[in-house]
């Protein structure tokens, strides 16, 4: 495991979860399990959930810059919203990145699959509140290429390539799905086991 790799381990431990979150294994138990939608799917647009990283009604660095400006593990150029370079490494390829071109803010728990697994029967408001959502480790800076390669994929069809990662992953998406009270398909749910046994 690299220093970089530890570093990104110990912040997402830092970074806030739900309050009282139960042990991830009996959080994933207490989820429903359904099958994926089809028809629900092909009702999913990014836009029912946000237009841009702009959170209505909140002054200052839109979230993006809130994500970067955590993550930066440089010692910060003084700017209040950050500036284009630092050093951010991204946990789910162990790579260190030095400038906010390379970056994307992950969305853990990717729109679709969020959509898919209950948030077709929110309100617009709650729809947004989730796209941008500090309180839980629903948002995180990677590098532009996995973000790309992760797509709207759930750990049934995707996990980060680097497995030292496999546990924290499995836990920041048990947290969120618990927390909004979304759904696993029975694949998702294996598959989160399966990552839950490299802790």
């Amino acid at each position: 495991m690299t220093a970089a790799l530890m570093t990104a381990l110990l912040v997402s431990a830092a970074l806030p979860v739900s309050a009282g979150t139960l042990p991830a294994r009996t959080a994933l138990e207490g989820l429903q399990v359904k099958p994926a939608s089809a028809l629900i799917l092909a009702r999913y647009e990014r836009s029912k959930f946000m237009t841009g990283w702009r959170r209505e009604g909140v002054a200052g660095c839109d979230t993006r810059q809130r994500v970067l400006l955590r993550s930066d593990l440089s010692p910060g150029t003084g700017q209040e919203c950050g500036g284009a370079e630092g050093r951010w490494h991204s946990p789910y390829d162990d790579r260190t990145l030095t400038n906010t071109a390379q970056l994307d803010v992950d969305h853990v728990v990717p729109l679709a699959n969020a959509w898919i697994s209950g948030a077709w029967r929110w309100t617009p408001a709650r729809r947004h509140a989730f796209a941008h959502d500090l309180a839980r480790p629903e948002l995180v800076a990677v590098s532009e290429s996995v973000n790309l390669a992760k797509g709207g994929h759930s750990p049934a069809n995707w996990r980060p390539p680097v497995r030292a990662y496999w546990c924290v992953y499995a836990h920041d998406w048990i947290t969120v799905k618990h927390h909004y009270r979304l759904s696993v398909t029975p694949r998702e749910k294996s598959a989160l086991r399966d990552m839950l046994d490299t802790c």
